[in-house]
């Protein structure tokens, strides 16, 4: 992965090379938006005692389509399964921006990030996703101290759950994709949400080079003929899908 980030910021752009109004609008009023929003501070006070939190949970794991149950405890899985704070904030003003309202957020955690896309709209219906009946228990919590009451959660394997909620959704605006980092499940859930995609809505992937799959699945999703917009940040990678506007992918810091 250092060899791709070396590639990844020797390629990035910053304002000066986007030729895009909608592009230079995002990196502008999104990306390099620095606000600060009074329900940031609840949120990382949650993250805070998650990572102080010692007791032991026994996790579900649908990786690889095979379910495994291990003890592990609720301060090393925040510590490594949550997204910093930059990037939730991030997620926070994306949402808020574009005011998507019918949002699926596919990997609940312990429900950090979720609470960054709830926050950011309180008209919006979130629909969020997790495999293991243990971690959602502690994600609900966590949207109970936040008074968080627009989010419904969904337990089980995505590969089954995924396919039935869309089914009989609205129009989606909104997808976070965060589950099973692994190439035929990705591009599978990438697949299912297009579906019922709205015309102008927005695909975010997290992990894009994570693993030698990862990275292809990728690739394949900015070649997709729906996928108008793509914006590489590393770390996520964006997907607007803007009816009218010529195919373009970018690379920015």
């Amino acid at each position: 992965m250092y060899l791709d980030f070396l590639k990844y910021y020797f390629r990035a752009g910053n304002a000066h090379g986007i030729h895009s109004p909608f592009v230079f609008e995002f990196y502008n009023r999104v990306l390099k938006d620095r606000e600060n929003c009074s329900d940031f501070a609840a949120i990382e006070h949650q993250r805070e005692l998650l990572l102080a939190n010692k007791q032991t949970i026994k996790r579900r794991d649908f990786g690889a389509g095979k379910k495994k149950d291990f003890q592990e405890t609720i301060a090393t899985v925040a510590r490594t399964s949550l997204k910093p704070k930059s990037w939730g904030q991030f997620i926070f003003r994306l949402v808020k921006f574009y005011n998507y309202k019918n949002i699926l957020d596919l990997g609940t955690s312990f429900g950090i990030t979720t609470s960054y896309i709830a926050k950011a709209n309180h008209n919006a219906k979130i629909h969020t996703f997790e495999g293991c009946p243990e971690t959602l228990k502690i994600a609900k919590n966590t949207f109970n101290n936040l008074e968080i009451s627009n989010i419904s959660s969904i337990c089980g394997n995505i590969d089954l759950t995924l396919i039935e909620t869309v089914k009989n959704h609205p129009l989606i605006d909104f997808v976070f994709f965060d589950a099973n980092h692994q190439k035929a499940p990705t591009l599978a859930y990438f697949e299912t949400c297009l579906a019922r995609k709205n015309e102008n809505a927005c695909f975010v992937f997290d992990d894009i080079y994570w693993s030698e799959e990862m990275k292809e699945a990728w690739e394949h999703i900015k070649a997709h003929p729906e996928a108008t917009v793509c914006i590489d940040l590393f770390y996520l990678g964006i997907v607007f899908f803007k009816p009218g506007v010529i195919k373009q992918n970018f690379t920015l810091k």
